[in-house]
């Protein structure tokens, strides 16, 4: 045998050990008809005959939108206010790489897989949210490209920011797969990945409330000023970084077994962290909000329906869970 092919023969040998072992783990370790399976299944089931129903059948079957409101719920909701809890992955990707910071270092690669995954079914949301959903290659592959579009940067920028994500979280499928040369490979993209992501992503959390300008007209005057922009970026801090709480809290009781005693011990340190992370995102987006009030002399609006929303946001969404974590991080009680 020539010694191209012996290497041509360990290749496959590589290659069908790879693919044995994928298959391996994809093979459900526990019982198939558990109660969260029997009641999941018929959602997801009826999910996606719902999902080729409203496809084939056009928008208006599934959803109650019109000119006057154009945006359904995915795109109002799901995407708007998702996309800010997706803003832990590049607040910490920039604390650990760019800051050096190793201690949060134990939950980055949760944190990047989450804003992937966030990422990706936000896509999806707003595939599912377009009338005319063949479209959406457009941005990407050209038609007439909107340059001028603020949705043109956005389309752009999550596409881009996936695959940027995707890159800093495929080192961890590389050492899954026991691909040592690749994973070294993907380790030296890691720094550059890491700073396009940060670019991006303050990109598009300011670009997302920079949609709410055009709208000037169906946006009350409490909501609106020419920072909404600035006031999106520092939300999906403190959204993001409460989200990547509430993840490690989950991770760290259902996977205690996993954990080591290391990261076990760091725990606590690493949500007092986070925490003061928040208040100080929160009380910059506080007091950014008071000042745009008091400059926009929007004192009459307040005793109106409206502006009883505006103070429940502020005070109620804000300045109250911004306190909630000052306390605990005095006491030092994560239960707060």
């Amino acid at each position: 045998m020539s010694t191209r092919e012996a290497t041509m023969w360990e290749e496959r040998k590589e290659l069908k050990n790879i693919l044995s072992f994928i298959i391996s783990e994809l093979r459900p370790k526990g019982k198939i008809l558990t109660p969260f399976n029997i009641i999941s299944a018929p959602v997801m089931l009826l999910g996606f005959f719902l999902i080729v129903y409203r496809l084939v059948n056009g928008l208006h079957v599934v959803a109650n939108v019109s000119q006057e409101f154009p945006w359904g719920i995915f795109i109002g909701f799901n995407v708007m206010v998702g996309v800010a809890f997706a803003g832990g992955a590049y607040v910490l990707t920039f604390v650990v790489y760019i800051l050096g910071n190793e201690k949060y270092h134990s939950i980055i690669r949760a944190t990047v897989l989450n804003g992937f995954l966030a990422y990706v079914f936000y896509a999806g949301a707003i595939f599912l949210d377009l009338e005319r959903w063949w479209n959406i290659t457009n941005p990407i592959l050209g038609n007439k490209f909107g340059v001028n579009s603020v949705l043109f940067l956005i389309a752009w920028h999550f596409l881009l920011y996936m695959i940027v994500e995707f890159i800093e979280f495929s080192p961890v499928i590389a050492e899954w797969l026991g691909l040592k040369k690749l994973r070294s490979f993907l380790n030296s993209l890691t720094i550059g990945a890491v700073i396009i992501g940060i670019t991006l992503s303050t990109l598009h959390q300011s670009g997302l409330g920079a949609l709410f300008m055009m709208a000037k007209g169906k946006i009350h005057p409490l909501w609106y000023s020419e920072f909404i922009p600035v006031l999106f970026f520092v939300s999906s801090i403190f959204a993001g970084l409460s989200m990547v709480i509430f993840e490690s809290t989950i991770s760290h009781r259902v996977f205690a077994d996993q954990i080591n005693f290391r990261d076990h011990a760091a725990y606590n340190e690493i949500v007092i962290g986070l925490s003061k992370g928040c208040v100080v995102a929160m009380f910059t987006y506080f007091f950014a909000q008071l000042l745009i009030f008091v400059h926009g002399k929007h004192w009459p609006l307040i005793n109106t329906p409206m502006g009883y929303w505006y103070l429940t946001e502020i005070l109620g969404l804000v300045a109250l869970p911004g306190f909630v974590y000052l306390y605990g991080i005095r006491k030092r009680n994560l239960m707060m």
